[in-house]
């Protein structure tokens, strides 16, 4: 057998083993096991556990987030819920002791405005600059042509060279 035939024999092991390995990735959420009163309050945990950002995740939910934090912080929304609490007493509870980091929408307030009008003001300013350009009106051919005076010079410097 040939020393290429080796090679390429090799590389498609390779090319194989690198395939199998990536189609076993597994991508999971954590699973917990909650008992619930009833179907509605389980709805309630999980949209607030999608509602509210895992403090340590840079941009995950609770619902989705594998750390120890996040699973404490199930463990907490699950507790409320089972004392009966509200979901806005829940959020504000969050809050609190993590601040607003922790929701995903965050209250518009005066700390949050470029965060909420930001976007918008970026977008309207781009569109009065295109309108501004758009506008501008184009130079005349008049005032592009060389006067005579110019050409003469231009005609002295094309000489010269």
């Amino acid at each position: 057998m040939s020393s290429l035939m080796r090679i390429m024999i090799n590389v498609a092991i390779v090319a194989a083993v690198s395939l199998a390995s990536s189609l076993n990735d597994v991508n999971a959420s954590p699973v917990d096991t909650y008992e619930f009163k009833d179907e509605v309050t389980k709805i309630r945990f999980q949209a607030l556990s999608k509602e509210l950002r895992c403090p340590k995740c840079q941009n995950q939910n609770l619902a989705d987030s594998n750390s120890p934090i996040a699973a404490d912080l199930r463990r907490e929304l699950y507790e409320l819920l089972q004392q009966g609490k509200a979901d806005s007493e829940i959020v504000d509870f969050m809050v609190n002791r993590y601040g607003e980091f922790v929701l995903y929408r965050p209250k518009v307030s005066e700390l949050t405005y470029v965060l909420w009008f930001g976007p918008a003001i970026l977008v309207l300013l781009g569109l009065v600059i295109v309108v501004l350009i758009v506008r501008r009106k184009p130079a005349k051919k008049e005032e592009l042509a060389l006067t005579s005076e110019q050409q003469d010079k231009l005609k002295q410097l094309l000489k010269d060279k």
